[in-house]
């Protein structure tokens, strides 16, 4: 039996047809990369190009392939999701402690693309450090006439549900929207999240530092008013398009493929320790 034909990517079209049946190389290769003809060493070249390296995949001894048990089919390309690249810049201290937001911007990459940003100031409800609007340039009277945070709340829900929320040091970032939001709405929305630090470590080895600066000197990215909450998203969503980029060359196609890739080598760091 013939598996159904679908559209997406190799990967995808390779997963969806191990799901419904086994497959052996050569069938893979005439029904997946539409492969014709007798060169049996070119179509088991290329299968093992195109699932090889992935662990959801396996194939026996009789050239018979199928989906790794418990494995899920290849999901969307990476290429092809959407990201919300997210900055903010803080009073400077853990919200535990009484610090809070006053910048927050949203970059959107929608299927490779950036669009257009969501971005303001925020009233903290307290008094900005003097070492903080040092570094960001954000001071007391600009956020004088800002919203606070539970004005904006709905809108930045908007902007970020339905999108994989993407920062650079996604801990940081995640948890003062999350804490703000949950203090504002009395909920926040469960999203999958992706660490450009991470990225970087892992597709990029051997610089000194994975900071935004190093990073996005490396890439010759450049940043316009560096920490401040626009400028350090956008830079950190051209250098995600380049860390797909990377990824993709690697043969990571998928969210769920980079997610097991990032942990993977932190697996292997800690076995090391």
């Amino acid at each position: 039996m013939t598996a159904p034909q679908r559209g997406g990517s190799l990967l995808e079209r390779a997963g969806l047809a191990l799901a419904h049946t086994p497959l052996h190389t050569l069938d893979l290769a005439r029904q997946v990369l539409k492969l014709k003809g007798g060169n049996a060493s070119a179509a088991s070249a290329a299968v093992f190009a195109l699932l090889g390296a992935d662990p959801r995949f396996t194939v026996d001894s009789e050239g018979v392939w199928r989906l790794a048990e418990g494995a899920s089919p290849p999901g969307t390309p990476l290429r092809e999701l959407e990201f919300a690249v997210v900055d903010v810049e803080t009073t400077g201290g853990g919200y535990g402690r009484g610090h809070r937001v006053t910048e927050v911007a949203v970059v959107p990459v929608i299927r490779g693309r950036i669009g257009e940003a969501y971005r303001t100031l925020v009233h903290p409800g307290r008094s900005i450090p003097p070492r903080i609007q040092a570094l960001t340039g954000i001071n007391d009277a600009m956020v004088r006439g800002a919203p606070p945070f539970d004005v904006i709340a709905d809108d930045l829900r908007e902007v970020l549900e339905g999108r994989i929320f993407v920062a650079h040091n996604v801990s940081f970032d995640w948890g003062f929207i999350r804490e703000e939001l949950l203090a504002a709405r009395g909920d926040a929305p469960e999203l999958e999240r992706l660490c450009t630090v991470k990225m970087g470590r892992r597709l990029v080895p051997g610089l000194r530092s994975y900071a935004l600066d190093a990073l996005t000197r490396h890439f010759e990215i450049s940043i316009h008013d560096r920490h401040r909450a626009f400028g350090d998203a956008l830079a950190t969503a051209r250098l995600l398009l380049l860390l797909i980029e990377r990824a993709e060359s690697e043969g990571v196609g998928d969210l769920e493929r980079l997610q097991h890739h990032l942990s993977a080598r932190k697996a292997t760091k800690r076995r090391r320790g």
